[in-house]
């Protein structure tokens, strides 16, 4: 949409780009200010490679400008001032002269109202792109004086795909992470992975041995393995960890049982493990599960013990 727009010559001049924390957002305003400037533009897309591309892409670009929060965590008048200023005049070597706002509603008051104005009625050859994962904090009138283009989560397998291309995870640990991530690689990236893989396998273990068995003793087993080892804070904060992984398998049982869109699985990767285990799964049991999950980390939370909520949870599936 904005690549259309912006062929067709009808962008906004004043934006918002609006959702989650590790979406996208700032990426897709670096990538517009891109297209935007490119020199050798193509299928209404930056080439990615010219000298004008690799310069925004560092943040060094004359004409791309990106305010950001310093040291205190905000963004001051003084830098909207700047930004104002320089937008004022002509591009110095692109077509277009391009204001990234990232964390735009760190904008104390005062940037804000400077910044009215401006985003009324822009210098032809200027754009404002202002990124927020929290656009209620910004004044009603910045608000109403730009577009706001809503950014949604990404899919578990889109999480993955960004993981394993750009970051240099292995598949499982990929899959494993964006399954923690509630659509946000920012959230997978500082999730790390270790954890994550483990808790999977942990879950899994668990899930196909109350699927295959009735028996107490091995459901005991599995329970145990829930609950890993070592130290009792440790304890705690990896069963809640594991307990949460459980949960994304039971709500991929349902998307298969429904049958849902499969890109939208948590966990895409253990697919054909589901297979396995869907025939002892119904909609209820499901259901049932999500709710003892939920009642088991509120009991975690109030100081439960660990081994006795694994127990717990075993039973309950």
């Amino acid at each position: 949409m904005l690549a259309g727009a912006a062929t067709r010559q009808s962008l906004p001049p004043s934006l918002i780009f609006a959702g989650p924390d590790g979406v996208g957002k700032r990426t897709a305003a670096v990538a517009l200010a891109q297209l935007l400037n490119c020199l050798t533009p193509a299928a209404a897309d930056a080439c990615g490679g010219c000298a004008s591309c690799k310069r925004i892409a560092r943040g060094v670009h004359a004409d791309v400008l990106i305010i950001e929060p310093g040291e205190t965590g905000t963004i001051k008048i003084d830098q909207v001032r700047e930004a104002i200023e320089r937008a004022a005049y002509r591009p110095f070597e692109g077509r277009r002269r391009v204001v990234i706002v990232d964390d735009a509603d760190a904008m104390v008051i005062e940037a804000q109202n400077a910044l009215l104005k401006t985003l009324e009625e822009p210098p032809a050859a200027s754009i404002f792109v202002l990124v927020t994962s929290r656009p209620d904090l910004l004044l009603p009138t910045v608000l109403s004086r730009c577009q706001r283009l809503r950014f949604g989560r990404l899919s578990p397998a889109d999480v993955a795909a960004v993981l394993m291309r750009s970051h240099g995870y292995a598949e499982a640990d990929a899959h494993a992470s964006a399954s923690a991530s509630d659509g946000s690689v920012g959230a997978a990236l500082e999730g790390g992975s270790e954890g994550f893989v483990d808790a999977r396998d942990a879950a899994m273990q668990l899930l196909q041995t109350v699927s295959s068995s009735t028996d107490p003793r091995r459901k005991l087993d599995g329970a145990r393995t829930l609950a890993g080892g070592g130290r009792a804070g440790a304890d705690r904060d990896e069963l809640a960890r594991r307990l949460r992984a459980l949960a994304t398998m039971l709500r991929d049982i349902l998307l298969l049982k429904a049958p849902g869109d499969d890109r939208w699985l948590a966990n895409a990767d253990l697919k054909p493990v589901f297979r396995k285990v869907l025939h002892a799964f119904d909609a209820d049991r499901a259901l049932r599960g999500f709710a003892a999950i939920d009642k088991a980390l509120d009991a975690l939370d109030r100081n439960a013990s660990p081994k006795i909520v694994a127990d717990w949870i075993a039973f309950q599936l």
